[in-house]
């Protein structure tokens, strides 16, 4: 499939299937990226609705590193364990030295 045929949604499940494992991004990251720097909110809604698609959304966080996303996965506490799966540490909701695990697709793509 061509890039320009996809709606945005599937651009941003595109972006978020190359975040590196034990790696995050933020939803604004990811809409920057994409060239529509102001929409980080509809880049949450496409993560909201990724259930099912193979996408790694619990690596998308806010720009603080927090896990503002969380009450969209199952359990109370999924996205954090598997951010903990994969060597994230978190606390508090809290993703901790985000500098070091921090992936930005406009740097690394």
């Amino acid at each position: 499939m061509k890039p320009e045929t996809l709606n945005f949604f599937d651009k941003v499940y595109e972006v978020a299937k190359l975040i590196p494992y034990g790696r995050v991004t933020s939803y604004g990251a990811i809409a920057k990226y994409l060239g529509a720097a102001r929409s980080a909110r509809m880049v949450g809604y496409a993560m909201n609705g990724s259930s099912g698609k193979d996408v790694p959304a619990h690596r998308v966080v806010n720009r603080k590193g927090l896990l503002t996303g969380k009450h969209h996965f199952d359990g109370t506490n999924l996205m954090q364990q598997l951010l903990e799966s994969e060597g994230v540490k978190v606390i508090e909701n809290q993703i901790q030295d985000l500098e070091k695990v921090y992936w930005d697709p406009s740097k690394e793509l």
